[in-house]
């Protein structure tokens, strides 16, 4: 039997085959995002256990005005930066609230995914008639400092959808003193948190009855499968999340339901033993006196607190000191 040739110095090669082959094994979990990653991804936002979405559509269908208000006292000719911008389901919301006041701004999505950067492009100046929309395909970071170049402007960054959560509590200030480095003082930034409550109704949403997030986690595998010529079998692979009352940190895992090897192209082969786990990705949880001390520690001036109608979530908007 022949294999493709895989590119080596690919960056989903490298860093598939590093996680993999290190103990414990692990990938990352930006490369869920792929067009089926995405399609799934939203039949996870739509899924009655998965609670984070609908509470901050919560905050933001009835927040917008509120939270315009605050912005507006600070500058009113800025960019709208959305990191991580999927279909801006939610943001839509608050870039129509500027719109109605005749606010002067730009939206600026960015996302790793090519296909959600041309979808906004194209989209939401139809639905929303004026809008100036700029997207950057590619990293946060990266992208940040291309819009540099680009626009001179203050910046309001929206960082939604519980995304900080995917970054492990020990790396977090690390994350917001990065982010802190490519704004100017002045800007402004809200960021989503899901905040800790029953374990019962975390772990539902990371396992739903419908078999969604199984189904989201192991797209993963099929997409190695299809890009690094793969021969992952994966209904030898199990979803398993655990979530961790104290720390507030929620984990999923593909456990191994058997000893078997998997061949990546030519390049070699990845065993594991049976009940071995593959850690997919993490989804923390926080109390809100956390957020705030991330703020002060990071270089932002915490601002204003904005809950969703059973206080299960919080956008907490920031000022860059």
């Amino acid at each position: 039997m022949t294999h493709d040739i895989v590119d080596v110095t690919n960056d989903f090669f490298r860093d598939t085959w590093r996680g993999l082959s290190t103990s414990p094994k692990h990938l990352q979990s930006k490369y869920f995002y792929d067009d089926e990653g995405d399609s799934i991804f939203q039949e996870i936002m739509a899924c009655p256990e998965y609670y984070p979405t609908k509470c901050e559509f919560d905050i933001f269908s009835n927040k917008c005005n509120e939270m315009a208000n605050v912005v507006l006292s600070y500058f009113r000719d800025f960019d709208v930066v959305e990191l991580g911008a999927g279909d801006a389901s939610k943001s839509v919301y608050f870039l129509e609230t500027l719109l109605r006041r005749g606010i002067d701004f730009t939206y600026c999505p960015i996302d790793i995914s090519e296909n959600i950067i041309s979808y906004l492009s194209k989209k939401l100046p139809t639905v929303l008639p004026g809008l100036k929309v700029h997207g950057l395909n590619g990293e946060y970071f990266d992208m940040l400092e291309e819009l540099k170049d680009i626009s001179g402007r203050n910046k309001l960054v929206l960082f939604l959808g519980a995304s900080i959560g995917n970054i492990p509590l020990e790396n977090t200030v690390d994350f917001f003193r990065e982010l802190r480095t490519h704004l100017a003082p002045g800007d402004l930034i809200l960021t989503g948190f899901d905040l800790k409550k029953d374990p019962r109704i975390i772990l539902a949403a990371y396992d739903d009855d419908a078999g969604i997030t199984r189904r989201f986690n192991l797209n993963l595998l099929q997409r190695i499968n299809k890009t690094l010529d793969a021969d992952f079998d994966i209904t030898q692979f199990a979803h398993r999340p655990v979530y961790n009352e104290r720390t507030g940190a929620c984990k999923s895992y593909l456990e191994s339901l058997k000893t078997q090897r998997v061949r990546i192209g030519e390049v070699g082969w990845i065993h594991f033993q049976k009940g071995e786990r593959i850690y997919m990705e993490i989804s923390q949880k926080y109390t809100v006196p956390q957020t705030d001390e991330f703020g002060l520690a990071a270089g932002f001036t915490p601002v204003r607190h904005f809950y969703d109608s059973k206080k299960w979530f919080l956008d907490a908007l920031w000022e860059c000191a």
